[in-house]
């Protein structure tokens, strides 16, 4: 019997997070999923329900040390990792809003240490029990944000940050069969927007139309890793909606996503193929 892959998703409590791990679970993986409360354990509950197993670990990203003791115990427990998402960031609610940067808090700032510093520390800490079975997938969750101004600078710092990073990590994976990619989501019909929507119907309602559940970007990161040419699009940004469109998976209904391609003009900033090291 095959053993279940084994994944990691950061700051899987609620949003983008716990559907990707409910998508995975459905898909019979194991998920060790991580958060700051305790809220976490109801989370794994959910993605056991969906057919995989969620193991909840309680994990502050801005402790180094919390990381390395989650990767830790995974390594004792199965010797290895097959699929890293690196979700977690902190988003403060003073981010939002149409205030010009230097009269938002400076603690906003905090999403370059949880959200860009803490991907690259859960990957420095995941690689060593990825490489030696020279296969895996780290998968980074993005935005448009990247690639024109969305909600503030700091914002987009992140996002843009999080493109790159999975860009340059191909490079350092690229010869030993562990693929990174960076996935822009869309607007996630998660609880708390439909409660933002419900506030503001006329206002807001329009946006349901061009919206995706959190389980679908999950869906197209178990299709990336069951891809036996998933090296050939490492180091790439994908819009989902279009990643979906490709391998032929639908949302939630049938339905299928609008690019922000299309909707905007707006793409992934190609990453040039100089290599200086």
């Amino acid at each position: 019997m095959v053993d279940a892959p084994v994944a990691v998703v950061t700051g899987a409590s609620r949003g983008a997070g716990l559907g990707i791990a409910r998508a995975l679970g459905s898909h019979g993986c194991t998920v060790y999923m991580t958060a700051r409360s305790e809220t976490i354990r109801d989370a794994a509950d959910q993605v056991t329900a969906a057919g995989g197993t969620g193991i909840p670990v309680v994990t502050d990203h801005a402790d180094d040390a919390q990381t390395k003791a989650l990767f830790d115990r995974i390594g004792a427990d199965h010797g290895r990792v097959d699929i890293l998402v690196n979700n977690a960031a902190v988003i403060r609610d003073e981010l939002m809003g149409p205030a010009p940067f230097w009269a938002k808090p400076l603690e906003i700032v905090d999403v370059l240490d949880v959200g860009l510093r803490s991907a690259y520390v859960a990957t420095v800490y995941a690689a060593p029990l990825m490489v030696p079975q020279r296969r895996g997938l780290v998968a980074f969750t993005s935005a448009p944000g990247a690639a024109h101004y969305m909600i503030s600078p700091v914002y987009g710092v992140h996002k843009a940050g999080i493109d790159k990073m999975a860009a340059d990590m191909a490079v350092d994976f690229a010869d030993v069969g562990v693929a990174t990619v960076s996935i822009w989501m869309g607007v996630l019909l998660t609880e708390r927007f439909r409660a933002l929507v419900d506030s503001a119907p006329d206002k807001l309602g329009h946006l349901l139309d061009n919206t995706e559940t959190p389980e679908f970007t999950g869906h197209l990161i178990w299709a990336l890793y069951t891809d036996p040419a998933v090296m050939e699009r490492s180091g790439r940004t994908f819009i989902g909606a279009e990643l979906g469109a490709e391998y032929g998976i639908t949302d939630a209904g049938g339905r299928r996503p609008a690019s922000y391609r299309d909707l905007h003009g707006v793409y992934p900033i190609p990453q040039f193929d100089r290599i200086l090291r």
